[in-house]
């Protein structure tokens, strides 16, 4: 498999992370997979984001001057071991030591995933990396600062007043926040497929403006756009197209984030690396939509026989959480890492 070049590489690599991902998936009942497995595995995600964003897996140096696969397997372990400490402060600090995993907890880590992503892509690790010479350093601190931040967002915006009665509703550890729990879970979500749709065009038209191009301009400039774009297309859901908001999250947003993972990482950006913008980016979107739709259809489809028969909608939305967590919890972190952190070893050895 060694020495693969674009696109095979990126088609081989794919098939490839998608068996892995869905034989571990086979391997749990629903509420163990829709609670502690997925729990766990968020957990680990926004060191992942940390480790490929801004330190580019260039840091820790213990790990970085390996050669692969030691390489990425130091690097997928300093993920696994600072989950496993954010799994256990989380745990204690927003879920209040009740097990299994109650929604308020699991919606807590979720949106920790979405507010790594804004301070390092959108926000480039501002002010941290201005602020810390040592990269090691810039990046942890990031990583407790989004943590931080995305708790007191959390207790800010998420209310379960809505679940009152229900088996998993603990009164304890509702924030009584100002908008419907699951509303702001899939606003969150949206507005970070608002932030891949702007990586599919390379930041254009933002790079026309060089004075935008510097931060923290672009990460509050990117920011705006999100939110009002995320705003209209979370409005254009679950309004005219009167779509309950957990089943547009699945069939809207999740869908375009994954097929961005797979068009910018596991191609790496390369089916239409010829086009100028904004071509290249129509494009890009247009692939988007047909592999992360199709791969979305394709794991909806294996639900059944993988885990069993799975309800959909409200109240439980057991699909709608089998199929996010399948697609966002674990397909999109085993992308990353056998793309970024062990860079498609063996299946190209270009290290």
């Amino acid at each position: 498999m060694s020495g693969l070049k674009q696109p095979l590489l990126g088609i081989v690599a794919t098939l490839f992370v998608i068996a892995v991902s869905l034989g571990f998936v086979s391997l749990f009942d629903f509420p163990t997979f829709g609670g502690w497995v997925t729990y766990l595995m968020i957990c680990f995600i926004p060191m992942q984001i940390v480790t490929a964003v801004t330190w580019g897996t260039n840091q820790p140096r213990f790990a970085a001057k390996q050669r692969q696969p030691l390489k990425g397997l130091l690097l997928t372990a300093v993920s696994l071991v600072t989950g496993a400490i954010v799994a256990v402060a989380y745990l204690a600090i927003a879920g209040g030591n009740v097990t299994p995993p109650t929604p308020m907890l699991s919606h807590a880590i979720i949106v920790s995933v979405i507010v790594t992503f804004w301070g390092a892509i959108m926000f480039g690790g501002w002010p941290f990396k201005a602020l810390f010479k040592n990269d090691a350093l810039a990046g942890v601190a990031l990583l407790v600062c989004c943590y931080a931040v995305n708790y007191l967002l959390f207790r800010l915006f998420f209310d379960y007043g809505f679940m009152q009665g229900a088996p998993v509703y603990v009164a304890s550890l509702d924030p009584h926040g100002i908008f419907n729990a699951l509303s702001a879970l899939v606003f969150y979500v949206t507005c970070l497929s608002i932030m891949f749709l702007v990586l599919n065009f390379d930041l254009w038209p933002l790079t026309r403006f060089p004075a935008v191009m510097k931060q923290p301009i672009l990460g509050i400039v990117w920011t705006v756009i999100c939110l009002g774009f995320g705003a209209a297309a979370f409005w254009i859901g679950t309004g005219p197209m009167q779509m309950d908001v957990m089943v547009f999250m699945v069939t809207g947003p999740i869908p375009f984030i994954f097929g961005s993972i797979i068009v910018l990482n596991m191609f790496q950006n390369s089916l239409v690396s010829k086009l100028a913008q904004p071509a290249k980016g129509i494009v890009n979107t247009l692939l988007v939509v047909v592999i992360g739709g199709g791969l979305a259809q394709f794991y909806r489809a294996l639900a059944p026989r993988m885990t069993g028969a799975l309800h959909s909608g409200p109240p439980s939305y057991d699909m709608e959480i089998w199929l996010a967590s399948a697609l966002l919890a674990v397909t999109f972190p085993f992308l990353i890492f056998f793309a970024e952190f062990f860079k498609f070893w063996p299946a190209s050895r270009s290290e």
